[in-house]
């Protein structure tokens, strides 16, 4: 069954689109009220979805079941991981993708955004597409299946472009824990734009106003490409 999911239309026909995954527990209402605080270019016609979780059994929580794109076993790098659920969430968010596609838009102004569990995903999901994305932001997260993700990089995303912060006294997932990330990131070859911030798990507003200059440059830089049949003969 397709993801359920709040969708922010532009006010003219999107030719961008950022889907933004919530953290463990929340929802995707979490990140709504982000998109004013971004200062992005109104040039840019965006498409926002937020997306929501399934509800799931998670073990760090004792079983209790919640939002969650995938099982969480214990919060360390070192630690098993749900490899089934995290593809499984994958291809959900494939079909988000794809459905963007299909109706127009450009994989290169397609970008993917994340906080803690969400930014996870986001980050496993941006690597191993098929087509060339706009970007991937990873807040407050980490790289999942790090010891085998190095294999699946599509060729599409080598040079994939990384918007990753983190706050220096995270209580939730370990600063250490996206240091780590970040390293085995750049030992593959892919070059993050590294943020950090004097706060625990959470955002901040500089932080958004970063992550809206990314966005602007990633945008800006991948122009939307003018089809022949899209020109407006001058009457």
């Amino acid at each position: 069954m397709a993801l359920q999911a709040i969708t922010i239309e532009p006010a003219t026909k999107a030719d961008a689109c950022i889907i933004w995954l919530h953290g463990l527990g929340a929802n995707g209402h979490d990140f709504e009220g982000v998109i004013n605080e971004l200062g992005l270019e109104t040039t840019h016609a965006i498409r926002f979805i937020f997306p929501h979780a399934p509800a799931l059994s998670v073990t760090l929580n004792g079983g209790y079941v919640m939002p969650a794109w995938y099982d969480i076993f214990a919060i360390d790098f070192d630690a098993p991981e749900d490899e089934i659920g995290i593809r499984c969430a994958q291809i959900e968010i494939n079909a988000l993708i794809e459905k963007n596609l299909d109706e127009g838009i450009e994989s290169s102004r397609i970008i993917l955004m994340g906080f803690s569990q969400g930014g996870a995903l986001a980050l496993h999901t941006a690597i191993r597409f098929g087509k060339p994305l706009g970007g991937v932001g990873v807040l407050s997260g980490y790289l999942p299946l790090h010891r085998i993700f190095d294999k699946e990089i599509h060729a599409a995303n080598q040079e994939l472009s990384i918007f990753m912060a983190h706050g220096l006294v995270d209580d939730v997932v370990p600063f250490s824990m996206a240091e780590l990330s970040l390293a085995c990131l750049q030992a593959a070859g892919f070059n993050p734009a590294w943020h950090t911030y004097p706060m625990p798990h959470g955002i901040c507003l500089q932080e958004l106003q970063d992550i809206g200059k990314w966005i602007n440059q990633q945008l800006s830089h991948h122009e939307k490409i003018i089809r022949p049949n899209e020109i407006t003969k001058p009457k």
